[in-house]
Order: C-alpha cells, then sequence, then structure tokens
C-alpha cells in the first residue's frame, strides 16, 4: 500500500475514534443533576456540540449571557468532552475555593489539557517538587537576585533593540518581549552566559507552544492511540533530548564540587537548576529528570508573563495620558537606586498591570477543577462526578457591583484605592499579588499560582525600565490589535511598536 494512502487511511481512522469516543463519553455522562441548571446554548446532547464549537469561538459572549442570567449563581456551557458548570458569585467561588482536591481536583483537567504523559514526560510525573521550590526558594531569593535579573532584562533590550540616536526603531513587539522575558528568566532558571545563548531560548519558547499544540491532540484520541499517535507526531523528545544537551556539562560539573565540597563551595550558583539539583531524588537527580524540570518551569514561566506584559504596554500605548504620571513615580524612587524595595513602592506601576489584568487578562475563567465525586454547593445544588467546575473570570472581573464603570480602563484604580484611608490594614489586598473572589488573575486558594511574585515582580522592573528609558507610541495609523479569544484563552495580537530614547 502507497505511502499517501497509508497516511490517509490511517488519519480517517483516527478521526472516527475521536468523533466515536466523544459522542459515546458525552452520552453516557447525562447526569439529571444538571437538569436544574441553566444552560447557555443547547441542553440536548447531540446539539450541545455546536454550543461546545461556539464557546471556542465566543466565549466571552456566552460566559457574559450567563453571568447576567443567573449572577450570583450557577450555570452550565458544554464543551466536547463534559459539561462545565460555572460558579459566579463570592459565595459560590468560596465554595470551589474550599472544596479539597479529592473531590474537586485541578490535576485532571491540567492533565486532560495539556497530557503530561506525552509531553512533559517527567520521569517520575507524581513528584511535584519543582512546585515547592517555586513556591519557597524562588519567591525568597527575589530581593537578593533582582540585581540580575534586572541586569538582563536592560541587556536583553539593548541586543534586541538597539537604538540609534534620536531615531524611532520599529521593534516586533511581541516576539521581542518573549525573547526579553526568556533571557531575563532563565538568568535566575540556568545563569548566564546560557540564558543569552539564541539557540536555548528558542528551545524554551517553541517547547512551550508544542506542549499545549500536541497536548490538545492527543487529547482528542481515545487512551489506547494517544502513544501511538505522540509517536507519530510530536517532536517534543527531540527538543528534550536538546535541553540535555544544553545542560550536560553545567549539571556534571556542579555535581563534582558537590561531592567533592559537600553543600556550599565558593561561588556556588543561586540559581533553579542548582535548586533542582539540590531536591532532586532518585530518577529526577539525573540530567535527563533535570532537563525535564528545566523545560517544565519555563513552560509555565515564559508565555504567560510577555503576553501579560505585551497587554500592559498595549493599555500604555492606548492611554498616553499615563505616561508622564508613571515616570514621575518611577523617577521618584530610583534616586535611591533600582531594588526589589523600591519596586514595591512603585504604587502606580503595580495598579497599572493588576487593572490591565482586570480587563484584558490571559483566561476567560479561572480555578478550573474537575469533580471526582458528587459535589454540593452552598445553595443546595449538586453536581455529578465527572463535571468541570470553574470560575468566569472576565464576567466577574467586569460586575459594576464590585467595580465601579468596570469596563472603563482606570490604570490608578487600585493605587487610589490603596490610598483611600484602608492603607494600614488593606494594603495587601490591592496589590497585583493579591488574590480574592472579586480578583482571580492568579487563581484563588491553594492553588494559586506559586510563581506570581517572581513574574509580577519581573514585570514591574521591565515596565518601569520603559517608562523611564524610552518614548513609545504605535505606527503612524496603527492602533491596539485585535487579539485573539480561541477556547476561553486571550492571546493579544502581533505589532510593530516605536521605540526611542526618552528625550528629556
Amino acid at each position: 500500500m502507497p505511502a499517501d494512502e497509508f497516511t490517509l487511511r490511517m488519519s480517517f481512522l483516527m478521526g472516527f475514534f475521536v468523533v466515536l469516543s466523544l459522542f459515546v463519553s458525552r452520552y453516557f455522562r447525562r447526569d439529571p443533576m444538571l437538569d436544574a441548571i441553566p444552560t447557555v446554548g443547547f441542553s440536548d446532547p447531540i446539539l450541545s456540540y455546536f454550543s461546545a464549537l461556539h464557546f471556542i469561538f465566543d466565549g466571552v459572549r456566552m460566559l457574559k449571557e450567563g453571568y447576567q442570567k443567573t449572577r450570583p449563581g450557577l450555570f452550565k456551557i458544554a464543551n466536547f468532552r463534559r459539561w462545565m458548570v460555572l460558579a459566579a458569585g463570592s459565595e459560590l467561588i468560596e465554595d470551589v475555593r474550599k472544596a479539597p482536591d479529592d473531590v474537586l481536583s485541578l490535576i485532571e483537567p491540567t492533565i486532560e489539557f495539556i497530557q503530561p504523559e506525552y509531553t512533559l514526560d517527567l520521569l517520575n510525573i507524581n513528584d511535584q517538587f519543582h512546585t515547592d521550590i517555586i513556591r519557597s526558594k524562588l519567591t525568597r531569593n527575589i530581593a537578593v537576585t533582582f540585581k540580575e535579573v534586572r541586569e538582563e532584562l536592560i541587556m536583553a533590550m539593548d541586543d534586541f533593540m538597539p537604538m540609534s540616536g534620536n531615531e524611532w526603531v520599529k521593534v516586533p513587539i511581541l516576539e521581542t518581549l518573549q525573547r526579553v522575558i526568556c533571557r531575563a528568566t532563565n538568568r535566575i532558571f540556568v545563569g548566564a552566559p546560557l540564558c543569552r545563548d539564541y539557540d536555548y531560548q528558542t528551545l524554551n519558547l517553541t517547547f512551550a507552544v508544542n506542549v499545549v499544540k500536541f497536548g490538545l491532540i492527543i487529547s482528542l484520541f481515545p487512551e489506547p492511540l494517544k502513544p501511538i499517535v505522540s509517536r507519530l507526531l510530536s517532536n517534543l523528545p527531540s527538543q528534550i533530548q536538546q535541553e540535555i544537551e544544553f545542560i550536560r556539562p553545567m549539571v556534571e560539573e556542579r555535581f563534582t564540587k558537590m561531592e567533592e565540597y559537600g553543600d556550599e563551595w565558593d561561588d556556588k550558583p543561586n540559581d533553579m537548576l542548582m535548586w533542582l539539583m539540590s531536591e532532586a531524588k532518585g530518577v529526577e537527580r539525573s540530567v535527563e529528570g533535570l532537563a525535564r524540570r528545566l523545560l517544565t518551569v519555563n513552560f509555565a514561566a515564559i508565555h504567560s508573563t510577555s503576553l501579560t506584559f505585551t497587554q500592559v504596554l498595549y493599555r500604555l500605548l492606548a492611554n498616553p495620558e499615563y505616561v508622564e504620571p508613571l515616570r514621575q513615580e518611577v523617577d521618584a524612587v530610583i534616586k535611591e537606586g533600582w531594588t526589589k524595595a523600591g519596586i514595591d513602592k512603585m504604587h502606580k506601576i503595580d495598579s497599572f498591570l493588576r487593572e490591565t489584568q482586570r480587563i484584558d487578562g490571559l483566561g476567560l475563567l479561572a480555578v478550573s477543577r474537575l469533580a471526582l465525586r458528587p459535589f454540593t454547593f452552598s445553595n443546595g445544588v449538586t453536581v455529578p462526578a465527572g463535571t468541570l467546575v470553574s470560575i468566569p473570570a472576565s464576567t466577574t472581573h467586569t460586575d459594576e457591583r464590585i467595580y465601579p464603570n468596570p469596563d472603563e480602563f482606570d490604570g490608578f484604580r487600585f493605587a487610589k484605592l490603596r490610598e483611600s484611608g484602608e492603607e494600614d490594614t488593606m494594603t495587601s489586598r490591592y496589590q497585583t499579588v493579591s488574590t480574592s473572589s472579586e480578583h482571580l488573575a492568579f487563581g484563588i486558594g491553594r492553588h494559586t499560582c506559586p510563581g506570581r511574585f517572581f513574574a509580577v515582580n519581573e514585570v514591574k522592573a521591565l515596565f518601569a525600565h520603559i517608562v523611564s528609558t524610552y518614548d513609545v507610541k504605535f505606527e503612524e495609523g496603527k492602533g491596539v490589535p485585535r487579539e485573539l479569544c480561541i477556547a476561553g484563552l486571550r492571546f493579544p495580537g502581533n505589532s510593530n511598536v516605536m521605540f526611542r530614547t526618552r528625550q528629556k
């Protein structure tokens, strides 16, 4: 049989199994418990597939419809695998936050989304020690490593967008910011000079995209076919091998010094790789295990931070009246030097970031959990096992009962709240890193994003540097590019942005 014909037949067969498995799983998961919950779109098991498709491209409107119809309350929307129940309002959000992991699981929907067994392929997938390192050592070392991060941010900006006197320079902003963030982040993950290696940056940037892409493709197939699909389509194993070759010399040298000098030696690196080497056990202590962990933490760190910063920059360009007051704040603070403590004093910079997250954000949903057994909300409604439970973040963030004039961008909204008389007792409530049932950008509860302190500090440092160093504008006749919102995720559009050295 010719190769092309074989490939065509295999594709058809796999496609048939995808459709059949989706239909069967939906049909046999029908549960009368869900009938009491209002539906946005179709409720019929067959027609609901049209609603699932509709949500992929029109999620903003569908969430708004459900929120306005039931708030605060519960509503449901179909997706291709199961029903998704949305919990709106502080009391129901609190129910989700307090639910134990063996009832509402974070891990299960994450596994469905990125299929880590076939994408990240950690040697011991049940050992999540890297999360504890992010939560503890990375966060505790933010002040200590601030000088290095800022140094790398500035060097990367200079390298990727060199200025020429007073001339405007056109910069493809999304690609450039991804490179800058990747380089600065890896200054603390693997140190210099590896963080400056262009091929190493490319590996980490493309690996993150491929994890999502291949995870989505693999998730469409029934379990028996997933290993076959992974071997046929995925290039992730070769990328993992590239990471191994990049870090092997560093790992072997460091292990040699650990054996010779013990826990401490002169010039012992203070970076993610060293922390992983110190904490890893068993197979995770191998070069291969460490390579996979590094790729995993990069996957979690780079794109979310660079996309968030792109949204922040677009907001500044669309609202140039904020440039001068932001500059005044930065200039006043840095008179005493660039430090982590100084960044913490930049309340307007922080507020601008938090307000951008409120209106734009990277996801329409927050705190997605899979019910492992029936779960009853405080209003008495029970959802069956197998239901996806989530919070409509985008509609919560634009609820007029929570935020006055919610559709209006007010860059200093939270700075003004911090200065409103509640400063002594409520200061932390309005910081970007703070989470609540009213602000869900980083989730809520036990599984709040562990790397948010590092990411926010990095974004604020870069934002303050750009504000104080450059004049920025869109190209003549251009504005904020249209964002792509697909399957509940938001992606800012790419655009050229004009930079020049600040004119004083």
